[in-house]
């Protein structure tokens, strides 16, 4: 053998896993008919159910080589029908004798008995395998449990010229997915060289679709890129000396594998998956409960898949040794529940079917999808082990859980962020805790009990998942580092998510556009503004005005029929992303009016946006009147594609409506994922997590849908900014611990101000901690909450006479305790405080802060204002695709927000909207006049138009003014001889036209005379 050859490599593998507890397979004991190792098969079934084996041997008149011949044929029809993984779980019966194929691990290890038929499965590796009846090509590797195989692996060497991809390529061109080893036997293929490896669950022939199994460049759980990181020998000797190490494999046989219920495919871990759920446990097993995690791991790395896998684990997880320090001995059970906080339905299904797989008993996974009452129940019963409810139900559920206190609970975070520390977060810990107004310290303290019940306790421990962790997510459920930051405990990239091509990168074809434009103050008078509220204002204006609809529309579309309509064989979608409910339906509206006036077809829009919205004078208009159909709807329709209609054959008029272009506001830009979306319309600033969440939205993967096929368009912000926002979360983030005295010093601003005193704030606790857990009736509730008006009538009181006396003072107050009240609502789940003072303030300033009048903040009336030049300007697509740069600090929590409210100075209107002007109107030239607002104008300035409008209501203005309007506008053709001619060609465009400038010219006329 040739040192340098691939059998070296073989060998090598070869002998670290007998080493760690394989056997040698022997060939020629492969019966090729059947696909099972005979000899394996029968010594394992002699050595761990002799007694049942020779029940059947007696059935079959003792005659042992009939009864070999008849139960191999009989396995080998159960697998066929059930699959491996089944029978290996199961086991199968014949004659009534119940046969195990397998024993698993117990979860503990107090009886030797089970540790003994755990020890006498017979795993073999076999070394060139030939398998098939018609032909002896043979396979690298092939793993069997007692006779079944069930796992193939083709090695290649880079040292004789061949790689992965040989291996690959050989899957794909060499072996037959018909073969009743690949068909009915083998479970996963493995494509390996000493520096990568792939997996496949499925051989398709040239459709076989390899993943990654690889750590990442910078190890299992770090941040870093794809591939594997060096080491002293090979690459990828993690794949021998972890994953087909006897344990693990074992292990991912009973608690991993398992099949999609939807697509039926067998669903094999991802490395960091397996990698992220193992290291977890052993910390849970090895610490016990009361252990914060976080996991960031990127969009596109299988989280529910990975939650899934996590809960069923901790279901059953017990300790590897025993915890002096919390009383816990060796082989307790770590968790009585584990409770899953997440909003998503599909979550719910897909833990239910895949622990079913695992367990076969149904109820070990309740969703709570009713009531409270429901989640007591679950929490207090005992047949649900894990448990799936919104993190609002534990307010309402106080009074109704008893026999929780000491329950050691395991709460799974999908989707972790910062709300997390409010008063939720509490209530679900007082719940899991026990802890309520009944529950006293040992000095008959009601405030510290309230204090204690905030922070970190031995009973619970909290696995945080999210790929964009906010410095509060980091210090709330980070690890505490070496270098005294916060650090996720485990990570799996969004670098090494888009580089092993589990999501595409959304900055890879980024444009953004700029935008300008002109006011004019067309108020008779020269008002003085709040420069602030004014600009907002004005800026509001020219975003939501008509014309700006109107062009934004016409880009939105065009480029979409051009760039979008044709990708994904015509399946390709896009979202618009908007600043707010008024421009979403404003903006919906243009879209559709202008498709609709082009007569395109095939582009039809949707829109998002949640209650009731009233516009003007124009009628409430909500997201299912103006799409036709209900909310929960949406997903669905939208989803649908002509391409993939199954009745296609039916006749067009009942075929459903194809939706391609939906408009959002907030809905939709977080946990929605719908792998058409291509393209995406940005009218809307993003910051922050926001912009990661939002655009992130495009990156989902789909099998015609290649990377630049996404594309994102941008009205408001700039490439380099979004880039930017991308940053902290492209490999991994940390931030730093805060300072625990941030919260006295805030305090002491509180207390500095002459209006709170101890004893009624002391009152106030008394009552509300009283009332939380023993007001049972509407008397008692009625009671209590009149007491809590009463401990604060005295603070407001005085509040109300310091604003009179000195405003600023007041209002330097309002703002120290906001401060206060949000870093504590914080900080007290991080930091272990035990100070009455403080949960006293906190739960005083809290109520107090609703009651506090707010000081008088005048609206600002901008009044007639005109858009008189628009451009918007195209720059090129750039790629803005990040490089690696390591971990990113986030920067610590500081508290303060919003300081205290001066006065603004006020300025001219006329002078604020000159230096808008300047601002975003640099460059505007007479090419660029808005020729609509200029029809306007026109009309209001016409003497016969205003004259009718003084004297008729605004439809029979309309009549009376109808041709003199056309006339007007006609008049004015030189300003823009193109949108004239479009207006000269198409009478739905001139009607829609004459209609706007109709009305608006008459509220225009009666305004400036003064009347509404």
């Amino acid at each position: 053998m040739k040192v340098h050859g691939e059998g070296a490599f073989e060998t090598a593998i070869e002998q670290v896993l007998i080493d760690a507890g394989w056997l040698r397979g022997v060939p020629d004991h492969y019966d090729r008919q059947f696909g099972l190792d005979t000899a394996e098969l029968v010594a394992f079934i002699g050595a761990t159910q002799n007694e049942a084996w020779l029940k059947l041997v007696a059935y079959h008149g003792n005659d042992v080589a009939e009864t070999q011949r008849h139960f191999k044929e009989y396995l080998a029809k159960q697998i066929d029908e059930r699959g491996p993984l089944d029978v290996l779980r199961r086991g199968v019966k014949d004659k009534g004798i119940l046969f195990r194929l397998a024993y698993f691990k117990p979860a503990h290890s107090i009886t030797d008995d089970a540790l003994n038929l755990y020890r006498a499965n017979r795993l073999a590796v076999t070394r060139q395998l030939h398998f098939s009846e018609s032909d002896e090509k043979s396979l690298d590797l092939a793993l069997f449990v007692n006779g079944i195989p069930l796992a193939t692996a083709e090695l290649k060497n880079p040292l004789t010229g061949q790689t992965v991809e040989d291996a690959k390529k050989q899957y794909r061109e060499k072996r037959d997915p018909k073969e009743l080893l690949f068909s009915q036997r083998t479970l996963v293929h493995f494509a390996v060289d000493p520096d990568l490896a792939f997996v496949t669950t499925k051989l398709a022939g040239e459709k076989t679709r390899f993943l990654p199994f690889n750590t990442g460049s910078d190890g299992p759980g770090v941040s870093g890129g794809a591939g594997n990181a060096a080491a002293e020998g090979y690459r990828t000797a993690y794949l021998w000396e972890q994953i087909w190490h006897p344990d693990t494999w074992m292990d991912l046989m009973r608690r991993f594998l398992h099949t999609d219920k939807e697509s039926r495919a067998l669903i094999f871990p991802r490395y960091h998956q397996w990698h992220a759920v193992t290291a977890l446990t052993d910390h849970a097993a090895a610490h016990g409960s009361g252990d914060n995690y976080l996991v960031m791991h990127s969009a596109g790395s299988g989280k529910s898949n990975t939650i899934a896998w996590l809960a069923h684990r901790l279901s059953s997880l017990h300790t590897s040794q025993a915890i002096p320090e919390k009383d816990i001995k060796a082989n307790e059970p770590v968790f009585d529940k584990v409770i899953i906080i997440t909003d998503r339905v599909v979550l719910d299904r897909q833990l239910q079917d895949t622990v079913f797989q695992f367990e076969h008993v149904p109820g070990v996974v309740q969703r709570i999808d009713k009531d409270s009452n429901q989640l007591a129940a679950a929490l207090t019963g005992e047949t649900a082990k894990v448990v799936i409810s919104t993190m609002q139900k534990f307010g309402f559920i106080l009074d109704k859980v008893e026999g929780l206190r000491g329950k050691r609970f395991a709460v799974i975070v999908d989707e972790a962020h910062s709300s997390q520390s409010g008063d939720n977060a509490a209530s679900m810990k007082k719940v899991l805790l026990r802890k309520g107004s009944d529950d006293i310290d040992d000095d008959g303290d009601l405030l510290t009990a309230s204090a204690l019940a905030r922070g970190r306790h031995e009973t619970l421990s909290y696995f945080a998942f999210t790929a964009t962790p906010k410095p509060k997510t980091l210090e709330l459920f980070g690890t505490l580092g070496g270098d005294g930051n916060m650090h996720p405990f485990h990570t799996y990239s969004m670098r090494q998510a888009i580089e092993e091509g589990f999501i595409l990168d959304v900055l890879r074809q980024y444009m953004d556009y700029d935008v300008y434009w002109k006011l004019a103050n067309a108020n008779p008078e020269d008002p003085e503004v709040d420069p602030k509220k004014a600009s907002s204002q004005l800026a509001r204006f020219a975003v939501l005005h008509p014309t700006m609809m109107a062009q934004k529309a016409e880009i939105i579309v065009e480029h979409f029929r051009k760039h979008t309509a044709p990708l994904l064989g015509g399946r390709a979608k896009a979202m618009v992303v908007t600043g707010g409910r008024e421009a979403a339906v404003k903006l919906y509206t243009a879209i559709k009016k202008y498709i609709e006036t082009n007569g395109y077809v095939g582009s039809t829009p949707l829109v998002a946006f949640s209650g009731e919205l009233r516009i003007g004078d124009e009628a409430e208009v909500t997201e299912a009147r103006l799409n036709g159909f209900g909310e929960s709807e949406l997903p669905e329709r939208f989803a649908y594609t002509a391409a993939d209609d199954k009745h296609a054959g039916t006749p067009k008029a009942k075929q459903p409506v194809e939706f391609k272009i939906l408009v959002v506001a907030e809905k939709y830009q977080t946990g929605f994922d719908q792998p058409l979306l291509t393209t995406m319309y940005v009218d809307k600033p993003l910051k922050g997590v926001a912009a990661v969440q939002t655009l992130s939205r495009l990156n989902r993967i789909h099998p015609l849908k290649a990377q630049g096929d996404v594309f994102v368009l941008d009205f408001v912000n700039k490439a380099d900014d979004i880039a930017d926002q991308f940053k902290p979360y492209f490999e991994t983030a940390a931030t730093v611990p805060t300072d625990p005295n941030l919260l006295y010093r805030a305090e002491g601003a509180v207390m500095s101000y002459p209006l709170l005193v101890e004893s009624e704030m002391q009152a106030y606790a008394d009552a509300l901690l009283e009332a939380e857990g023993k007001a049972k009736n509407d008397a008692a509730l009625a009671k209590a909450h009149q007491a809590l008006y009463r401990f604060t009538d005295p603070a407001r009181d005085r509040y109300i006479a310091l604003a009179a006396d000195d405003p600023e003072a007041a209002d330097g107050f309002r703002a120290a305790l906001r401060d206060y009240v949000r870093m504590y609502a914080f900080l007290s789940q991080v930091v272990p405080y035990q100070d009455q003072d403080l949960e006293r303030l906190y739960l005083y300033g809290r109520a107090l802060l609703n009651r506090l009048p707010r000081r008088q903040d005048p609206s600002v009336d901008i009044g007639e204002v005109q858009l008189t030049h628009l451009r918007l300007t195209a720059g090129t697509a750039q790629d803005k695709a990040l490089e690696a740069e390591g971990e990113q600090m986030l920067p610590g929590f500081t508290g303060g927000g919003a300081g205290p409210q001066n006065d603004p100075d006020k300025v001219a209107l006329s002078e604020l909207i000159d230096e808008l002007n300047d601002r975003f109107g640099m460059g505007l030239g007479e090419g660029d006049k808005v020729w609509f607002e200029q029809q306007v104008v026109a009309l209001a300035d016409d003497g016969a138009v205003e004259a009718a409008a003084l004297v008729n209501d605004e439809s029979n203005f309309g009549v009376v003014c109808e041709k003199r309007i056309e006339d007007v506008i006609l008049s004015r053709h030189d300003d823009n001889g193109k949108l004239m001619q479009r207006y000269l060609d198409d009478p739905t465009l001139r009607s829609h036209m004459n209609e706007f400038a109709r009305s608006q010219a008459y509220r225009l006329i009666r305004r400036r005379h003064g009347i509404t």
